[in-house]
């Protein structure tokens, strides 16, 4: 005979109680898959606008300014989404607490597809004038804010229900996104640009990926809603007290761990922008390549960079994650000191830099989130998750081609050896400090 009182005053019977924890227990593999196709949305609408502020924006919002002025420019408003994205993420943990997960990942997404579908519609500048770099400016702050509230709480369940032996594993699938964001993206300009003559492709040609985000965002949005709304998954964040905690108080009372969390992959979020889209400005304005042969050396090493995160998976569990990311950081201070040597080195030297250091992205992004998230009470790690990754993408990764390209067509490539090692020492420094206090504590 069943028992059927209700157990500690909650009105559930024992077996709902046991009902409840059977269905909390939700698959590591299948949070993985909700990260990766969430994530892959998201990475395509920037490595889409990334390639456009190169192949595009220059001749299309700057017609009155230099080839390479048109870059910085462009990447200038590249770097305010990632500005905007702390500001999203506040915003937003404050619609989950007032309505649902649900109702706050369906505004950002809806939001992030709108602001890149915006783009497709932009007139040049020749058509508005300064109008045209002034709504680009509002879109692209739009899709760091619709970013920013996007952060769904799936990686940090993930690193929560998977066996301790395994987490370097399972946080390298998460990451996965990526390179798998950039090959679509990268074939999608790659197609367009080798198809179409100049004139055409300036006019109406680039507008296509940016029209492809909506509907691929759309599918990202009901594949991760598909997950975020069952049972099984809301209770298993309740159990693990996964819940929007007020930004001002996380900051308040964890802001050492944030930052320390941020630093600690600076190397590799530095590295990121600087092998994906760094190159393809440099080389375009060098005219050493031309633009769908660097596309092709690059889709090849976005392969790379898979094949590197598939590596650092079996070695992190092997080695620990942090012990892993340390030594990739020192991995990524030797590809710093021989870049000048690669980039200078013509077609194949550049070919080199790029698969080479896409493989190299691969090995340390690989492990590079959440890190030391662990260092978080339970009850702070959604939020603090969020933030950790928001100021990492903000201070390692935001300003990277624009730094990069202005020191270097100034000083050579010897400076974006030295903004690499600058990642290289934070990254290291930020390990270290994270490590001692563990130790005291």
């Amino acid at each position: 005979m069943s028992s059927t009182f209700p157990e500690h005053g909650t009105g559930h019977t024992v077996e709902d109680i046991q009902r409840i924890q059977a269905h909390a227990k939700v698959a590591p593999g299948e949070i993985a898959i909700g990260v990766i196709i969430g994530r892959t949305s998201e990475h395509f609408d920037f490595f889409v606008f990334g390639i456009s502020c190169v192949l595009v924006f220059p001749s299309l919002l700057f017609p009155f300014a230099s080839p390479l002025n048109g870059m910085l420019y462009a990447f200038t408003i590249f770097s305010l989404a990632f500005i905007a994205r702390p500001l999203g993420t506040t915003l937003f943990m404050s619609f989950q607490r007032r309505w649902s997960r649900g109702i706050k990942l369906t505004i950002a997404l809806f939001l992030l597809g709108s602001a890149t579908a915006g783009m497709a519609f932009l007139p040049g500048y020749k058509v508005i004038g300064d109008w045209s770099i002034g709504l680009l400016v509002l879109f692209r702050i739009l899709q760091g804010i619709a970013l920013g509230g996007s952060w769904d709480g799936l990686p940090s369940l993930l690193a929560l229900n998977t066996p301790p032996q395994k987490r370097g594993w399972y946080a390298m699938l998460g990451q996965l996104s990526a390179p798998i964001g950039f090959m679509v993206a990268g074939a999608l300009f790659l197609f367009l640009h080798s198809n179409l003559n100049q004139e055409d492709f300036i006019d109406w040609g680039w507008r296509y990926p940016f029209f492809v985000a909506f509907a691929i965002n759309v599918v990202a949005l009901f594949a991760r809603l598909r997950l975020v709304v069952t049972e099984e998954y809301t209770v298993a964040m309740e159990e693990r007290e996964l819940e929007p905690i007020g930004i001002v108080e996380l900051l308040r009372t964890q802001g050492y761990n944030i930052f320390i969390g941020a630093f600690a992959a600076l190397a590799s979020y530095a590295l990121f922008h600087l092998v994906t889209i760094f190159p393809l400005s440099w080389i375009v304005l060098g005219s050493t390549q031309s633009v769908n042969a660097v596309l092709v050396a690059e889709i090849i090493g976005a392969v790379a960079c898979i094949l590197g995160m598939i590596v650092s998976g079996l070695l992190a569990d092997r080695i620990g994650r942090r012990t892993t990311l340390g030594l990739m950081a020192a991995l990524i201070a030797i590809f710093a000191l021989i870049t000048p040597w690669l980039l200078g080195g013509g077609t194949l030297g550049q070919d080199a830099f790029i698969i080479l250091g896409f493989g190299g992205l691969g090995l340390s992004y690989g492990q590079s989130a959440g890190s030391v998230t662990s260092n978080f009470e339970m009850r702070l790690r959604y939020a603090g998750a969020a933030l950790t990754t928001d100021f990492a993408w903000l201070i390692g990764a935001a300003f990277a081609p624009l730094v990069a390209l202005g020191l270097s067509t100034r000083f050579g490539l010897v400076a974006v050896s030295a903004y690499l090692l600058s990642g290289v020492v934070c990254t290291l420094l930020a390990l270290r400090v994270n490590r001692a206090l563990a130790a005291r504590e």
